[in-house]
């Protein structure tokens, strides 16, 4: 028996009365369906992150780093605030450095018209800048207060179950693949051979 990725499933928001907590459990039924996911979830809120992490309690920070560094891909939950993602997932990227390092980062995004597609596109700027390979496969649900039940089921979920399955098919193709170039030569040594 193959041993399942281990997946770190990111809640972006850290606002009270957030949306996100609905996405989340379809999110995780999705991914519990598919199978070949172990999945932590890793919560600004949950761990106290602050606007600079190293305000974090210490205890709390060395967590959120263990947790980066222990998946072997991401799935990054986000909404859209203003055009943009919200801050407490940018200083939940900024606690790490090599835990991102050569690991596949999804996205299910949501928000207004734009269903949170602008936040990916500012999330992949700054993923790129720490050496994280981002999918182009997302899921995005625009207007998701009209498309989840009080319950969190989807209405009409057909369209948006086909793009998570294929979402986590890639998600598991890059991260077998960047699993065993890491492996094979641990990323950070690419660097000091080109100096």
């Amino acid at each position: 028996m193959t041993a399942k990725i281990k997946l770190g499933l990111i809640i972006a928001s850290g606002r009270e009365g957030r949306f996100a907590d609905k996405i989340v459990k379809w999110a995780q039924a999705q991914i519990a369906a598919d199978g070949r996911y172990e999945v932590t979830v890793i919560d600004p809120r949950a761990l106290g992150v602050t606007a600079w992490h190293y305000d974090m309690q210490p205890k709390n920070l060395a967590a959120l780093k263990a947790a980066l560094g222990d998946a072997e891909a991401f799935l990054i939950v986000t909404p859209e605030y203003n055009h943009s993602f919200p801050a407490s997932v940018k200083s939940l990227i900024d606690a790490g450095k090599e835990e991102w390092e050569a690991k596949p980062v999804a996205f299910l995004s949501y928000g207004g018209i734009s269903g949170g597609l602008r936040a990916v596109e500012g999330l992949r700027l700054v993923l790129a800048e720490l050496h994280a390979v981002t999918l182009r496969d997302s899921v995005s649900f625009a207007m998701p207060f009209q498309r989840f039940a009080d319950d969190g089921t989807l209405t009409d979920p057909a369209m948006a179950e086909a793009a998570t399955a294929l979402m986590l098919n890639r998600l598991a193709w890059w991260a077998g693949s960047l699993g065993t170039a890491r492996a094979a030569a641990p990323y950070a040594q690419s660097a000091a051979r080109q100096g």
